[in-house]
C-alpha cells in the first residue's frame, strides 16, 4: 500500500505522486549513511579536541532533522514558489556575505562566518542555491527576450556573486558558481567561439588566483609536491586510509586514519569510507551521487518550460560538482578544496543549504499537466 490514494487531491497527496520518489529516496540514503559516518569517523576527531566523544555527533544529528525538514518543505513548492524565494534569499545571502569579511570570524585565513545567536553560519552556502535560480531566471528571461536586460542582469548577477565570494576570499566556490552560470548558458545553445572565450576568461581567472591569493598557491604548490605542507599530509594518509581498506574495507569502527587525519570527519570523510567499507562501498556511493544528477537532468529535461530546466540544471550541477570536487581531492586527483561530500560529511550550514537546494530540484522535477509553464 502506499500513503496516499491517486484520488487524494490534498497538497500531500499531490505531491506524492508527482515527486521523484527515487531520487528523494536516494537523497534520503545520503543522509543515513552521513548518519552512520559520523558516528564513526567524529569521536577521534572530538577526542584530540578535547572536546565529549560525541561532540560533533550530536551536532550533526540536530542537523539532519532540520535538513530533511527543509528539503521535504522545498519540495512542496510550485516554480514561481522556487524562484521567489531563491530570488529573496539570494539578496538577503548576498548582503550576508558582503558583510561577512567585516563582522565575521577568520578560520584558516578566511573569513567565512558569522555568529548568529550563538549559531554559526556559512552565508556563502546558501547563496549557491539561490544563485543557480536567479541565474536561471535571468537568463531564461534574456532567451525569450533577447533584447532585454536578462542577459546584462546575469553577468551582472554572476560578477558580484564572484566578487563577494572572493573578498572572503573563497576562490573554490567562486569557480563553482561560475560554472553553474556557464552550464545554464550552455543549456541555451551558444556558439562554440563564446564558450571557447568563456572557457579561457576562467583559465585566466585560476591563474590570476594563483598569483593573487597565498591559500590558492600554497594548495597548489602543495598538490605538485605533497611533501612540501600540511595538506600533503592529509592526502598521504588518505591514500594509505585506501590501501588498507582495499576492495571490503577493515569493517565498522575498525579504522585507523580517522585516529590521524585533522578533517576526518568532514573534508576526507571519504577516506574513513573506504578504510572501514573498502573502495566497493566507494563506488557504491559515487553511484548514488550519479544517479541523483543523472536522473535529475532526466527529468529536468521532460520540461517545456526554460526557467524550470536551467534552474533544476544548475541546482543538479552544484551538486555534483561539490561530491566530485571533495572525491577527487581526498585521492589526490586535484589541490584539497575544504570542502564537504553531500550529506555524509559533518557541517551544519552545508548541510542544510544542500537540503535546500535538492528540495528546490525536487519541486522543479515534479510531474506537472503538460509539462509546460509553471502551475
Amino acid at each position: 500500500m502506499t500513503a496516499f490514494s491517486r484520488t487524494d487531491t490534498s497538497l500531500l497527496g499531490r505531491w506524492w505522486w508527482t515527486v521523484d520518489r527515487w531520487s528523494l529516496g536516494a537523497l534520503l540514503a545520503l543522509v543515513l549513511f552521513g548518519i552512520v559516518m559520523t558516528l564513526a569517523a567524529s569521536p577521534a576527531v572530538a577526542e584530540r579536541l578535547n572536546l565529549d566523544t560525541f561532540y560533533f555527533a550530536r551536532r550533526q544529528l540536530s542537523f539532519l532533522p532540520v535538513a530533511v525538514g527543509v528539503m521535504l518543505f522545498a519540495s512542496l513548492l510550485s516554480p514561481v514558489g522556487v524562484r521567489r524565494i531563491g530570488i529573496a534569499m539570494f539578496i538577503v545571502f548576498l548582503g550576508l556575505t558582503l558583510a561577512t569579511p567585516h563582522v565575521g570570524v577568520e578560520i584558516k585565513g578566511a573569513t567565512r562566518w558569522l555568529h548568529v545567536g550563538g549559531l554559526s553560519l556559512q552565508p556563502s552556502e546558501f547563496l549557491k542555491p539561490a544563485f543557480a535560480v536567479t541565474a536561471a531566471w535571468l537568463i531564461a528571461a534574456g532567451r525569450m527576450a533577447p533584447r532585454g536586460p536578462g542577459y546584462p542582469l546575469a553577468t551582472v548577477l554572476l560578477a558580484a556573486t564572484a566578487g563577494a565570494l572572493l573578498l572572503q576570499p573563497d576562490v573554490g566556490m567562486a569557480l563553482m558558481i561560475t560554472a553553474v552560470w556557464m552550464t545554464q548558458l550552455f543549456l541555451i545553445g551558444l556558439p562554440v567561439a563564446i564558450v571557447i572565450v568563456l572557457v579561457a576568461l576562467v583559465a585566466a581567472g585560476g591563474v590570476g588566483a594563483y598569483y593573487t591569493f597565498g591559500h590558492v598557491r600554497s594548495r597548489v604548490d602543495n598538490f605538485i609536491d605533497p611533501a612540501s605542507g600540511s595538506d600533503g599530509y592529509q592526502v598521504a594518509r588518505s591514500l594509505e586510509a585506501f590501501r588498507s581498506g582495499g576492495l571490503l574495507g577493515r569493517g565498522p569502527g575498525e579504522g585507523r586514519v580517522k585516529e590521524v587525519l585533522p578533517d576526518a570527519h568532514s573534508d576526507f570523510i571519504l577516506a574513513v569510507v573506504g578504510e572501514e567499507f573498502g573502495i566497493i562501498a566507494c563506488l557504491l556511493l559515487i553511484a548514488v551521487f550519479a544517479f541523483v544528477v543523472v536522473r535529475g537532468f532526466g527529468r529536468s529535461l521532460r520540461h517545456d518550460n526554460l526557467f524550470v530546466v536551467l534552474a533544476a540544471a544548475g541546482l543538479l550541477v552544484q551538486f555534483g560538482l561539490q561530491a566530485l570536487v571533495n572525491m577527487a581531492s581526498t585521492v589526490h586527483l586535484i589541490p584539497p578544496k575544504g570542502i564537504t561530500l553531500p550529506f555524509v560529511s559533518y557541517g551544519g550550514s552545508s548541510t542544510i543549504a544542500l537540503a535546500w537546494g535538492m528540495g528546490m530540484m525536487l519541486a522543479l522535477t515534479r510531474e506537472r499537466a503538460g509539462m509546460g509553464m509553471p502551475r
